[in-house]
């Protein structure tokens, strides 16, 4: 075994310390260069006399120097000797041991304050000597003669003074003036926003008000030996109220608002940014001491940047890159090097699971973007890091200079009561030092609100204006924009009531919620009318899509059809879950990608085994499902996950090697994939013949109203009145005469590529 050498412990040593040569030669150099100083000056008193007179006259009178310089050095060669031989520096130690020991009774400020009055003595000693002999006079009365020779030099002094703060002032105030901007503070008067204005986020803020609890009873947690929690990161989707939530918080307990606008460092020079850091808590201490707190807000977070890859990971879990929301933590119990490993794969492969190329950014790019010279500058960072857990420093000028130089113990600082709020939307790219304990405390995500939370933040915002909703249609609006935050909301009601006005009304009604979220989800559309073969053609495939969807999806529910252009497509099916659903299915999964296929098989169907390049991102999307349920999900013929199978180097028997065992086993998952796709389009083929004319319906809905809702698509298949179309006149025998006759002619016309010969039927 190696026995690692240590450095020897001063307390072990057998000899002195040795000194360096500034230590030793220090008090010699000053006594030299003091003796010299005496002798320039019986030189400049006598213009006469020369430097060996003067040096032979000045040691004639100032013989004293010489003791003391022959004193210093019998000393140095007292620690000289003491440095080489053990024995002389053992007697010495024992002989002054009694001496060090009793100066260690007493306390090290006291010794320093000792120390520091021996030390000015001596400096005024010396002083008063060197004016003696400057002055002619006894070193008393020459003392009282330095006031006289500093007046005498004041001008110069002055002159001298006024360039060099002339120069400080200039970059002062440069640096003074690129520092302002970006920090604004808003006083308890000032806010007015409170709990009860934040909707949708209920779990949030019961955590949030434990930490207002800490804010304005400190002592509660402080007496029982723990400390107030100063630091909380709020992270989630853009608009799901972290800024309204951190004003709330300052409402709430009555304290100074500071925001701080995400470019506020970021600065053109270096250290503007460090000097905005020290400003800002050096008036967010002045605050807190003066209101008993204070809360300061750092918005889009992220762009303090970070200072080294893959230094910052999203808050919660390393495992965030390798599970998903919808999985149970099997992750947890996994030994920790299989957890790292595991992870570490799983960002390596990220962009193969996606399909993405190498031309394209992938998850890993995105984790390491803020390495390097990214967000707020060198410097910028670390000092936000010193100051949010750094030392904290005497407060005032008379506390830290005066007391200090009259020999007084400073004031211990006081507690500052500062609550750190950030935000941001992309956790990733904080610093992992930020985040730690002490700095950020505690995390809390802002996800999306809950059906309840949509609920309560459309009343909240519809209380604000005249409605004619009911509560039931209220309810109905939450479960139709299942992802909505509380800014889309807001501006989601606001656009229906900008419908509302342009009506010339000011109440609103359903129909201009319903024309608000089309314009939000779909865009204007685009002025362009279709031929006819083409406008057909279009809506067959979306009534395929959506009849598809009616009858073997239940995990989903129809928001909107369309055949209007927008954009990037010509026409769509949007749906939409009526429940929060945090897990999904094999059944649910096989359900999707029949809807995403049914475009296929019933253009094939309706088109005599025609199909136009429309289907594509259709293929793309049930081709990804099928892979994921084949490869990854355990929904397909094997159990084995792809991507650990890939990582492993695992393909067909017989030992290959490894690109050749890749290629077998993506050549065997694309096997898996097409046989799955190829049953599912047939079964998909199935079910429209069964239902032809109800496609054919929709699709006669389609052509006529160009854009229809949920319920309306329903009615048509149910045969029953909706909210625009009448689905009742799709069960005469005549109508359906009509439509199948019209898409019989449209098919001749496709066929020949030219203008159908009958019109479009209109109902009877």
């Amino acid at each position: 075994m190696t026995v690692v050498s240590t450095r020897e412990r001063d307390s072990d040593r057998k000899t002195r310390i040795h000194l360096s040569f500034y230590d030793r030669s220090k008090f010699l150099l000053f006594f030299t260069l003091t003796f010299l100083t005496l002798v320039w000056a019986d030189m400049a008193g006598e213009k006469d006399l020369g430097f060996f007179d003067a040096l032979s006259e000045s040691a004639y009178r100032r013989w004293w120097i010489f003791p003391l310089f022959a004193i210093e050095l019998i000393r140095q060669t007292h620690f000289l000797i003491a440095e080489l031989a053990a024995p002389y520096h053992g007697f010495w130690q024992g002989y002054f041991g009694f001496v060090d020991r009793a100066l260690h009774r007493l306390s090290d400020w006291t010794r320093f304050r000792l120390s520091r009055v021996i030390k000015w003595l001596v400096f005024v000693t010396l002083l008063s000597i060197v004016l003696g002999a400057i002055y002619k006079e006894t070193p008393v009365r020459a003392l009282f003669f330095a006031p006289r020779a500093l007046w005498s030099a004041l001008p110069v002094i002055a002159q001298l003074s006024f360039a060099v703060v002339f120069i400080i002032i200039q970059f002062v105030a440069i640096f003074w003036f690129l520092s302002r901007g970006g920090i604004d503070t808003y006083f308890p008067d000032d806010i007015k926003t409170r709990f009860s204005d934040v909707w949708g986020q209920d779990h949030v803020l019961a955590r949030i008000k434990e930490n207002l609890v800490f804010l304005e009873n400190p002592e509660s947690i402080e007496k029982l030996g723990g400390y107030v929690p100063g630091g909380i990161l709020l992270w989630g989707p853009p608009g799901t109220g972290k800024t309204l939530m951190a004003e709330s918080m300052a409402g709430e307990t009555g304290k100074p608002f500071v925001f701080v606008d995400p470019g506020a460092f970021n600065n053109m020079f270096f250290g503007i940014g460090i000097l905005k850091v020290k400003g800002l808590f050096r008036k967010l201490r002045k605050l807190a001491l003066r209101y008993g707190g204070v809360v300061v807000f750092f918005d889009e977070a992220d762009a303090l940047g970070n200072r080294g890859i893959m230094s910052g990971r999203p808050p919660g879990s390393y495992a965030s890159s390798f599970l998903s929301s919808n999985n149970c933590h099997g992750y947890s119990y996994l030994a920790p090097e299989t957890q790292s490993f595991l992870v570490r794969e799983a960002l390596i492969s990220s962009r193969t699971r996606r399909g993405e190329t190498d031309s394209k950014p992938t998850a890993i790019n995105r984790f390491m973007m803020g390495a390097g010279g990214g967000g707020a500058g060198m410097g910028t960072l670390q000092a936000l890091l010193t100051e949010l857990s750094g030392l904290k420093k005497p407060r005032g000028f008379f506390n830290r200079i005066v007391r200090r130089t009259l020999g007084m113990r400073p004031k211990n600082p006081p507690k500052y009561r500062i609550l750190v709020v950030m935000a941001t939307n992309m956790p990733e790219s904080l610093d992992e030092a930020l985040l730690r304990p002490g700095r950020i405390d505690r995390m809390y995500r802002v996800g999306y609100p809950s059906k309840a939370g949509r609920i309560r933040t459309y009343e909240g915002y519809l209380e604000k204006i005249s409605h004619d909703l009911s509560k039931e249609e209220v309810e109905k609006l939450a479960i139709i924009t299942p992802y909505a935050t509380g800014a889309t909301i807001k501006d989601l009601v606001n656009e229906s009531l900008i419908m509302a006005i342009r009506n010339s009304r000011t109440s609103v009604t359903w129909s201009d919620v319903l024309k608000a979220k089309q314009l939000k989800q779909l865009g204007p559309s685009e002025d362009v009318e279709y031929i006819e073969r083409e406008r057909h053609a279009t809506a067959i495939h979306e009534a395929c899509h959506a009849v598809m969807a009616y009858r073997v999806r239940r995990h989903l529910e129809i928001d909107i059809a369309t055949i209007e252009k927008g954009a990037e497509y010509l026409g769509m099916v949007a749906s939409i879950p009526p429940d929060d659903q945090f897990t999904h299915w094999k059944r649910e999964y096989e359900a999707d990608i029949l809807v995403s296929i049914a475009s296929l098989s019933g253009e094939r169907l309706f088109f005599d085994d025609d199909n136009s390049s429309g289907v594509s991102g259709d293929l793309e999307s049930a081709t990804t499902i099928a892979g994921l349920m084949e490869g990854y999900w355990g929904m397909g013929s094997t159990v084995s996950s792809y991507a650990s199978g890939r990582r492993m180097d695992l393909g067909a028997p017989g030992g290959g090697k490894p690109n050749d065992n890749k290629i077998e086993m993506r050549r065997a998952l694309a096997d898996r994939i097409e046989d799955n796709l190829s049953s599912l389009l047939s079964k998909a083929e199935s079910l429209l013949r069964e239902n032809r004319f109800e496609v054919l319906a929709v699709a006669h809905a389609l052509e006529t109203h160009k854009t229809l809702s949920g319920n309306d698509v329903h009615a048509v298949i149910e045969r029953r009145t909706g909210d625009v179309v009448n689905g009742q006149l799709y069960s005469s025998s005549i109508n359906i005469d009509a439509i199948e006759k019209y898409h019989l002619s449209a098919l001749q016309a496709h066929r020949e590529h030219r203008k159908p010969d009958l019109p479009l039927p209109v109902l009877e």
